[in-house]
C-alpha cells in the first residue's frame, strides 16, 4: 500500500448511514478520498472534503476503475433494496451488478477491497457466532451477501486481491433509517408519547455504535488488511428490553415501554452475538505496531 499521503480511497454507498460515517473517520487521515453516490447534490458529503463522484453501478462504464483515479482501496459498503430482506430482488439484481462491479475494477488493478457483509448469513443459528462457523441464510438478503463473498473468494484464485469480509451485526447512531429501533424511539420522545411499542424484548442481539463500525472498517482499509471474513461486533449479548432501557435512562427521558405489541422477526433466532476475538487480534495488532 502507499503512504498515507498518497493513499487514495474509494467509498461505495458514501451518502447512506455507515457511509457517512466512514467518510467523517476517514476526513481524519491523509487520504484521498472518492465517494461514490447515486446523487451528487449531496451538500454534506461536500463538507467532509471528499472528491463526489456520480456512478450507476449497473451500468458501469469498461474504464471506470481509471476514471475512479486508480484506487488503492474500496470500502464497499452499496447495497440496494433494504430493508426488505425477503425481496428476492437481492439475488435477481443486486447479486449479479454488484459482482459485476467489482469483479470489473478487480481485473482491472484494484488491489483491496473491503465489503460490509451481514449477520444474516448465519441464518438461524443461536449463540455466539464465530467466523469459522458454516453459512446457513434463511432469507434472501443473507443468501445474497454471503453468494457475494464467496464469489469474490473464487475470483481471487485467479485475479489476487487483499479482501476483506466486514461481516456487521447491529448499528445504531445518528442518521440511522427512520424505521430502525433507535430512531423510533427518538421521535416518540420528542411527539411527547406516554408509551413506546416494541416486542417482547427478550432476544438477545449485538449492537455496536456506527462510529465504532466505521473507525473498524477504516483501520481494516487502511492498514492493508487480507483477513478474510471478520465480525464487526460488541461481543457482548444483551436484550433488546436493556438495550432500550438503557437509551431512555442515559438521556433522562420520561417514557414507559409497551412491550409484547410487535411479534419477534421470522428470520431471526431469538438469542445470538458475535465473538469477536479476530476482530481485537487485529486492533491489537496495530496498536503494537504503531
Amino acid at each position: 500500500m502507499k503512504a498515507d499521503s498518497t493513499r487514495r480511497v474509494l467509498v461505495t454507498g458514501a451518502g447512506g448511514f455507515i457511509g457517512r460515517h466512514v467518510l467523517s473517520e476517514l476526513s481524519r487521515h491523509s487520504v484521498d478520498v472518492v465517494a461514490l453516490v447515486r446523487d451528487t447534490g449531496n451538500t454534506n458529503l461536500a463538507a467532509l472534503g471528499s472528491e463526489i463522484f456520480q456512478l450507476d453501478l449497473q451500468n458501469p462504464p469498461d474504464n471506470a476503475f481509471d476514471l475512479l483515479g486508480r484506487p488503492d482501496v474500496l470500502i464497499h459498503l452499496a447495497w440496494g433494496g433494504l430493508p426488505n430482506y425477503h425481496s428476492l430482488h437481492h439475488f435477481e439484481q443486486e447479486l449479479p451488478m454488484q459482482y459485476h462491479f467489482l469483479s470489473g475494477l478487480i481485473r482491472a488493478g484494484l488491489p483491496a477491497l473491503v465489503v460490509s457483509g451481514t449477520c444474516l448469513e448465519y441464518g438461524m443459528q443461536s449463540g455466539q457466532l464465530t467466523e469459522e462457523m458454516e453459512t446457513r441464510p434463511n432469507n434472501p438478503y443473507g443468501y445474497a451477501k454471503d453468494a457475494l463473498r464467496r464469489q469474490l473468494e473464487y475470483l481471487r484464485a485467479t485475479q489476487p486481491f487483499a479482501l476483506t469480509w466486514a461481516r456487521l451485526f447491529y448499528l445504531y447512531g445518528e442518521g440511522q433509517a427512520e424505521n430502525s429501533l433507535w430512531p423510533q424511539l427518538k421521535l416518540s420522545v420528542r411527539r411527547g408519547d406516554n408509551t413506546f411499542n416494541m416486542s417482547g424484548g427478550e432476544q438477545l442481539r449485538d449492537y455496536l455504535h456506527v462510529t465504532d463500525v466505521a473507525k473498524y472498517i477504516v483501520m481494516m482499509a487502511l492498514n492493508g488488511a487480507d483477513i478474510g471474513v471478520v465480525n464487526i461486533c460488541s461481543g457482548k449479548p444483551i436484550s433488546v428490553r436493556s438495550l432500550v432501557e438503557g437509551w431512555i435512562k442515559e438521556n433522562g427521558w420520561k417514557i414507559n415501554l409497551n412491550l409484547g405489541y410487535y411479534t419477534y422477526p421470522d428470520y431471526e433466532p431469538m438469542g445470538f452475538w458475535g465473538d469477536r476475538r479476530k476482530l481485537d487480534r487485529f486492533l491489537n495488532d496495530i496498536m503494537d505496531s504503531e
